[in-house]
């Protein structure tokens, strides 16, 4: 749900920050981050199709909302970046990022910093990436001037993961489904309704619904990111059957207390989410339009 009409740039960076500082230490968990072969394999896939081909090492590479590192680390786990650098502008996801990055043995920059007020110099990256970030930001045609100011030239530019405006109006199907069959899907499980979360009313989580700013219509983003003085723009859909699938299974598990929810639940719900994203990729995103899908991954060029 985007912030009220009348919500000021900086109360939607206030929400993000706070919403995600306390979100941190369970992110991972909710939406099914792995840090292994499969996160790997998804990170691999989602980058190569907004690129249009196989990613080649970054020398140096920039990360804008890196969160807890999802993207970066599993980059970095397939030798697809020498430098990293993540930035947020939560401070408690990238403590965790670092938390994880230790446990890997890996190597990262990190500083918690704006999009559109970045502490480099010009010309210090040749890739700047993101993942599910650009709809968060409030004065988005800023940002990509200083990703653009921030990229060597012929640096390659990179976001997955971005909510089409049509595809956005799709998914709330699957959440409505899900709410009228959780009582059911409950009574199955033998699960618990989850407990009001009164307790953390005042603690951050509360703000989740302000932190989103934009859905795009591809064209108009397309538009945006040439306008910002990027060449080679390529956008492209991701996850139809997927992404109905997802969010009919998050909105079941959040009505019952995660406790109670099956080990075996979960695996089956993830191992079929993933399996309806190898059908998506190879069936329906090939041929499809990019504003049937809820995920937008594009990609574009600073000229040399």
């Amino acid at each position: 749900m985007p912030p009220a009409p009348t919500a000021t740039p900086e109360r939607i960076k206030h929400a993000n920050t706070r919403y995600h500082d306390a979100a941190a230490g369970e992110y991972d968990a909710k939406w099914g981050i792995d840090f292994g072969e499969v996160g790997q394999r998804q990170v691999l896939g989602k980058l190569s199709k907004a690129l249009g081909h196989h990613p080649s090492p970054a020398r140096d590479a920039l990360e804008i909302g890196a969160g807890t590192g999802y993207f970066t680390l599993n980059l970095l786990q397939l030798g697809l970046i020498e430098r990293a650098t993540a930035t947020d502008i939560s401070s408690g996801m990238l403590t965790t990022l670092r938390a994880t990055a230790e446990g890997l043995g890996l190597a990262v920059e990190t500083a918690r910093a704006e999009a559109e007020r970045l502490p480099f110099a010009d010309a210090s990256f040749d890739l700047v990436f993101g993942h599910a970030v650009l709809h968060h930001i409030p004065d988005l045609p800023l940002a990509l001037s200083e990703l653009r100011r921030v990229l060597r030239p012929g640096g390659a530019l990179a976001f997955c993961g971005e909510p089409s405006r049509h595809g956005d109006r799709i998914a709330s199907l699957p959440k409505r489904a899900g709410l009228l069959a959780a009582p059911l899907w409950r009574r199955a499980l033998g699960a618990s309704p989850a407990r009001s979360r009164a307790a953390e009313a005042e603690d951050g989580h509360e703000l989740e619904i302000e932190v989103d700013v934009h859905t795009f219509r591809p064209a108009a983003l397309r538009e945006m990111v040439a306008e910002a003085g990027f060449d080679d723009v390529r956008l492209r859909g991701e996850e139809l059957l997927a992404n109905a699938h997802g969010w009919l299974m998050r909105t079941l598990e959040a009505s019952a207390e995660p406790a109670d929810v099956p080990l075996a639940w979960r695996r089956f719900a993830f191992r079929s989410y993933l399996a309806l994203q190898r059908v998506d990729t190879a069936l329906l995103e090939p041929r499809l339009p990019p504003e049937l899908f809820y995920n937008l991954v594009l990609s574009a060029r600073r000229a040399a």
